[in-house]
């Protein structure tokens, strides 16, 4: 008895040490930061993030805890077992708006709900269902964090987010008004005075190398600023009470008269050309910095060629492309993204779009015809303009970085969920993001965007049932656009693109898989059969590059043989015309040629005279490898004299009076 009693009076003196002490240590438990509206990625992604802070002494235990922005559902994100927070230690909750493989362990852990950047109340709740805490949140700027000053005090804004760390000691209750910048961006002869307005009181602050303006920045000149050179412009304002500006931004160009339209980029060293943070170069590391992913803020500008500015605006930037990476001069996608102000870019650069904004953009530097011709990819993918394939569309434009002329560059539309979706009319945001993107075998280190079992799976099929039958046929029917596969197929080899990996396909929701063309840089080379080997070949021969059955399971069967036939001959005696593709030839060259002698000069990467000659061996090509296709298509599909009479005689009588080889 005495031993029960001995038990019963531990458990009792626990229960009362629980009571005034394990409470008191869950109190210690506070919501410390908050992001909800953030523009810095790391490791691919800019989710919302909320901080939380032991500022206790004695270690917590958290399994169980629930954390939510819903006072119906206090345990939408619940801690697993085992999680706790050590005495003076931070967490983080991504809250990712996505479902998540695992909520987490550590110090890192996910939620699947965004924190509203509108305002709302977060709730903090034990195991036991007790309130540990309840903040609610003003409406939130972008790229601005929330939370408690360090030593205590009332919640506010921070100068700068701090996840991970300990808390700036000054919170604040508002933001500084963005300056603006009254006169306008653009171009000027001689010299320009320009002048910014503030909120009353505020401290300008401004620098013109592109770096974000600081406290020790230089103040703006109240008679205003006199420029006589090319000059990228920030200003940032800075109050007393409250947490520092925007920064505004625009390119004053002196002298220097646009002949195409013009991207201006102004962003800081650190996030350009820093060894050892900067997109732009490769860094000291084993993983050059250009391919690791890094996406950071810059300051966008779009002029058009007669200088009018269409945007002016904050967004985000990152290194695109592939192999061509390594090469000086680099592609750059950029973002909108409303963290940084707008996730639109609210204008239209494209002559065959009749969109009014756009996501993305790339600037593309020619990539791997950077030395050549510098148009190959452009105008052979302005030849898809209305004939049921998705393409990206294209203008020739110069970019500065900084100021600093970086050349010419095609500005294209980049490939994503939202350019498909633009293009096929869908706008409800769950089928947006539901929308299947694959490249090459579609397996899944290729996949873009969505699903890839669908497409795998009727690959599969297509390998293995004979089409012949009515049912097969049906089934692939109603999951695969044909008529769009036999237009890519043919496209690929009357253009003779040799780089064949460059093949990917989407398929929105409720809708048929179909292929886009795109990256056909590698075309117009010479007059070998390539890539004809890759798409036409035996449904059980080695995949190399993307998924070639089913085409091929198509050519078994005798009407869709037919078809494809057709389609390509129909191609051939209009769209592969010379006088067509010349025309687009000379619309490109038309505006590309007067800016070389400069981008040659700030590259020095290839001579006029050798680019004269490689457009001269394009163009030739061009013309005259479209008759050739004939004759490589009797071989590699293994037709008779009289099938090539019966779909290719009135095509090659055509293209020998309009594609004959030029008089030299």
């Amino acid at each position: 008895m005495r031993r029960i009693k001995g038990v019963a009076g531990v458990i009792c003196l626990f229960a009362i040490w629980f009571v005034c002490f394990g409470g008191a240590a869950r109190a210690d438990v506070v919501i410390n930061e908050v992001m909800s509206s953030n523009g810095y990625y790391e490791n691919g992604h800019a989710w919302d993030w909320v901080e939380l802070y032991n500022n206790g002494k004695e270690t917590v235990n958290l399994s169980g805890w629930g954390f939510t922005d819903s006072k119906k559902d206090l345990y939408k994100f619940t801690f697993p077992d085992g999680a706790k927070l050590k005495a003076g230690d931070y967490l983080t909750i991504w809250c990712t708006g996505e479902e998540n493989k695992t909520p987490g362990k550590g110090d890192t852990f996910y939620a699947d709900f965004k924190i509203s950047s509108s305002g709302e109340t977060l709730r903090l709740t034990d195991r036991d269902e007790e309130e540990i805490q309840k903040l609610k949140m003003p409406e939130q700027y972008g790229c601005v964090s929330y939370g408690m000053p360090s030593g205590g005090g009332a919640y506010g804004f921070f100068e700068n987010p701090t996840r991970g760390k300990k808390n700036e000691t000054e919170a604040y209750t508002r933001r500084t008004a963005e300056p603006e910048i009254v006169t306008a961006a653009g171009f000027y002869e001689g010299s320009v005075t320009v002048e910014v307005r503030g909120e009353n009181g505020a401290d300008l602050r401004y620098t013109t190398d592109g770096e974000t303006p600081t406290k020790k920045s230089k103040q703006f000149p109240a008679e205003g600023l006199k420029i006589k050179k090319t000059t990228p412009l920030r200003v940032k304002a800075f109050a007393e009470d409250a947490v520092s500006s925007s920064t505004a931004g625009a390119t004053f160009f002196i002298d220097d008269a646009p002949q195409t339209a013009i991207v201006s980029l102004i962003s800081d060293d650190k996030y350009l050309f820093s060894k050892k943070t900067g997109l732009l170069t490769k860094g000291t590391g084993s993983i050059p910095n250009y391919s690791k992913g890094y996406e950071y803020p810059v300051h966008i500008e779009y002029f058009n060629s007669k200088g009018e500015k269409q945007i002016s605006q904050m967004g985000t930037m990152t290194c695109s492309g592939h192999s061509a990476r390594i090469n000086s001069q680099k592609s750059i996608a950029l973002y909108a993204r409303k963290a940084w102000g707008s996730d639109r870019f609210e204008f239209n650069p494209f002559p065959t779009r009749d969109y009014d904004s756009y996501k993305s953009l790339l600037l593309r530097s020619a990539n791997s015809d950077y030395s050549a011709t510098r148009l190959r990819d452009i105008v052979a993918s302005s030849l898809a303009e209305g004939q049921g394939i998705l393409y990206q569309d294209h203008e020739v434009i110069q970019v500065y970085i900084n100021g600093r002329y970086w050349g010419h560059y095609n500005l294209r539309e980049k490939i994503n969920k939202y350019f498909v979706a633009a293009y096929e009319g869908v706008t409800e945001e769950q089928d947006i993001d539901n929308i299947d993107i694959l490249a090459r075998t579609g397996t899944d280190e290729f996949l873009q965007n969505g699903d890839n079992k669908d497409w795998l799976e009727l690959c599969d099929f297509c390998k293995k049932k004979d089409l012949n039958d009515p049912e097969n046929m049906a089934w692939v029917e109603e999951r695969l656009d044909i008529d769009n596969m036999f237009t890519h197929a043919a496209y690929e080899i009357i253009l003779g693109n040799v780089d064949f990996t460059n093949v990917r396909v989407y398929r929105v929701p409720g809708g048929k898989w179909k292929y886009l063309l795109f990256d056909v840089e590698a075309c117009w080379r010479n007059l070998d059969p390539t890539p004809i080997e890759y798409y036409i070949k035996a449904l059980n021969a080695k995949i190399q590059g993307f998924r070639h059955e089913p085409l091929n399971a198509m050519f078994k069967v005798p009407e869709m043989k037919a078809r494809f036939l057709r389609r390509v001959s129909e191609l051939l005696s209009t769209v592969f015309r010379w006088d067509n593709v010349e025309k687009h030839f000379d619309d490109v060259i038309s505006v590309l040629k007067p800016i070389l002698p400069r981008h040659i000069e700030r590259w020095k990467n290839m001579k006029m005279e050798n680019w004269k000659k490689n457009i001269h061996a394009t163009k030739y090509y061009a013309r005259v490898r479209p008759k050739k296709i004939p004759e490589m298509l009797k071989k590699a599909m293994k037709l008779t004299n009289a099938e090539v009479e019966e779909y290719f005689g009135e095509t090659l009588k055509l293209l020998e009076e309009t594609n004959k080889k030029p008089e030299e």
